[in-house]
């Protein structure tokens, strides 16, 4: 299966579901996605997978109608995914904390250096007559964990969004 162009597009279309797709609601998103795009809920993941990457315009509508819908329903539900991300994040962290654990500190820096050594390898030497194209896969990772390594570090921006909303109610403002 083309699995980056399904997360692609699944992200694009439906930020809510892709949310889902990525933590401890996998499941509970491929059925509601199998169930609405395929009209069975027994799917596999890589069947909605093909589905979304062979989806027609009208597929793609019924996505993102889904992806809103499934938003109401999590919020009705109490569930708040960046709530259980937040908390992954934090559990992951606090283990670190607690474990004095030097392993997730030692692998983002190495995936750092790998996707800015690689980057200058690029720009020094140019692409490879042989391997361009596992190059620019390795480059396509690395970026993303590079991303996942911030985040893990830094925060993400979720949170900033989060707390813009709350000033702008604890100000009687409409977010």
């Amino acid at each position: 299966m083309k699995n980056r162009k399904f997360i692609d597009i699944i992200a694009t279309v439906a930020p809510t579901l892709a949310t889902a797709l990525g933590g401890p609601l996998a499941g509970v998103a491929t059925r509601v996605i199998a169930g609405k795009l395929l009209g069975k809920d027994t799917a596999s993941l890589e069947d909605v997978g093909a589905a979304i990457i062979n989806a027609a315009p009208a597929d793609l509508v019924k996505l993102k109608e889904l992806d809103v819908q499934f938003k109401k329903d999590m919020a009705q539900a109490g569930v708040q995914l960046e709530k259980i991300a937040a908390d992954d994040r934090g559990s992951a962290r606090d283990r670190q904390v607690r474990m004095k654990d030097w392993t997730p500190s030692i692998l983002g820096l190495a995936i750092i250096i790998g996707f800015f050594g690689t980057l200058a390898y690029i720009f020094r030497f140019g692409m490879p007559e042989t391997g361009a194209e596992v190059l620019l896969i390795m480059m396509g990772a690395l970026g993303g964990m590079t991303a996942q390594v911030g985040n893990y570090f830094f925060g993400s921006s979720t949170g900033s969004k989060s707390k813009d909303v709350t000033i702008a109610q604890l100000k009687g403002d409409r977010p």
